[in-house]
């Protein structure tokens, strides 16, 4: 009688303790590379002269989109999109910031301040690029802590720097060992690691791969082989962001909370292979285009136990997605005010649901446009004819074949949608320098 007591209280607590654990909200990570081509991560199975092992370690125990999109084709509106779960057409967000003049509008809240909400501490770690004031750096908008620079700079002696644990001043980095992508690491294992009593929110931008290209030498030592020496440098920054994913996929396992930290890969818009070499595969069009390059982009997600693993996922989802996702899984419920373009994705990944996250997606880029339906795209973008061309992406991933001339009311049905959407979005709250205008404004425009 006694033991048969005892095993009950054993069996009770265990249950108890497995419920506590299951109810412990998640960690969420956000790896957000920058200007990383569709078809450069060797999990997606066009390149293969740069390994990206600890990446692919995401998509072997993870789940990879292979219709993954961003909102915007380029780096400040893809940021807005990410962290508010919004098209940032909708709040005039539609171009990159002006350095100190406009950010992040004041009326959007981030996916920080929700889960900061949700008692999470969270840390931005990298490139922000959502306003260099005062009042829109990260730790203005939900992030408890900030290492990185307010937009675009060089990898050594990095400028618009921050450092919010010294102060909020904004300085250059005359350290010459210095090198982001791995003081970046650095800083986010030593986050995670002093941070465990809360579950965490790490968003960790990375300027990688973004121009100029700039390694240090025991990345370029690692590619003797490639004797282009653009591509050879772009290998070496690629190989050191792939090093610091790894280094926080270690700390995570080290603190033994793998099973509890869902985790995001993806780029910001597709690559610019001509400055760059970052590959897009067999898209068509690269970053500032309404093309494929343009808007699908490396996209993963990893919560073991949760999202099923070494699997794809073919339909399309889009960065707007990973704050509901993100705040579902950290026991919050979105609310309508809120206003939310994405979804919670988990249902759709784990078979609860069987129907399309969207049915329909939505790009403005000034005179770019696009709008996929299903696997029908219409698109205005720039290096096309000027006109609206249509494409069966089912069918012509490479936007090769243009439809539009033997299927007009298809053009026609598309059309009257994306003008509806359209109509919907706010006017821009920064000016527009896309390609025939970027030398005009290059002065003023902080890529």
């Amino acid at each position: 009688m006694k033991f048969g007591f005892l095993r009950l209280v054993f069996v009770l607590g265990l249950l108890g303790s497995l419920c506590s654990g299951t109810a412990s909200p998640p960690n969420v990570i956000i790896f957000y590379a920058d200007d990383l081509g569709w078809g450069e991560i060797t999990a997606q199975g066009f390149s293969r002269d740069i390994p990206t092992p600890h990446i692919d370690s995401l998509a072997k125990n993870g789940l990879r989109f292979t219709n993954g999109y961003v909102a915007a084709t380029y780096c400040s509106p893809s940021r807005a999109g990410l962290l508010t779960g919004r098209y940032p057409t909708r709040f005039g967000h539609e171009f990159n910031t002006v350095a100190n003049a406009v950010g992040l509008r004041a009326d959007q809240t981030t996916l920080a301040t929700r889960l900061k909400a949700l008692g999470y501490a969270t840390a931005a770690i990298g490139k922000w690029h959502l306003g260099n004031q005062p009042e829109n750096r990260p730790t203005k908008r939900g992030f408890g802590e900030f290492y990185g620079t307010l937009n675009n700079t060089p990898f050594f002696h990095p400028t618009n720097f921050v450092d919010s644990h010294l102060s909020n001043d904004v300085r250059e980095v005359k350290d010459d060992a210095f090198y982001t992508t791995d003081a970046y690491a650095d800083r986010a294992v030593d986050w995670l690691d002093k941070n465990k009593t809360k579950p965490r929110f790490l968003y960790l931008p990375f300027n990688a791969v973004h121009a100029p290209l700039q390694a240090t030498k025991k990345y370029l030592d690692r590619f003797p082989g490639i004797t282009d020496e653009k591509r050879k440098t772009f290998a070496a920054m690629m190989s050191a962001m792939d090093d610091a994913v790894g280094r926080v996929l270690g700390k995570i396992r080290e603190l033994g909370q793998e099973e509890n930290t869902l985790i995001f890969f993806i780029s910001d818009n597709g690559g610019p292979t001509q400055s760059i070499t970052s590959s897009n595969g067999p898209l068509r069009g690269f970053k500032m285009t309404t093309f494929e390059g343009g808007t699908r982009v490396p996209f993963i997600a990893q919560w073991k136990g949760k999202i099923p693993a070494g699997k794809t996922y073919d339909l399309p989802v889009m960065n707007l997605d990973v704050l509901p996702t993100a705040i579902i899984a950290a026991g919050g419920k979105p609310e309508v005010s809120w206003q939310l373009d994405g979804v919670d994705l988990m249902p759709f990944l784990t078979g609860a649901k069987n129907s399309r996250p969207h049915q329909t997606l939505y790009w403005r880029y000034g005179p770019q446009w696009a709008i996929r339906h299903g696997d029908m795209k219409l698109v205005v973008a720039r290096g096309g004819s000027g006109q609206p061309e249509l494409y069966d992406l089912a069918a012509d991933i490479g936007e090769s074949k243009d439809l539009a001339a033997a299927q007009p009311t298809k053009v026609k049905e598309l059309q009257a949608m994306w003008d509806q959407w359209s109509a919907e979005q706010a006017p821009a709250s920064a000016p527009d320098a896309p390609a025939g205008n970027a030398k005009k404004n290059k002065k003023k425009r902080v890529n």
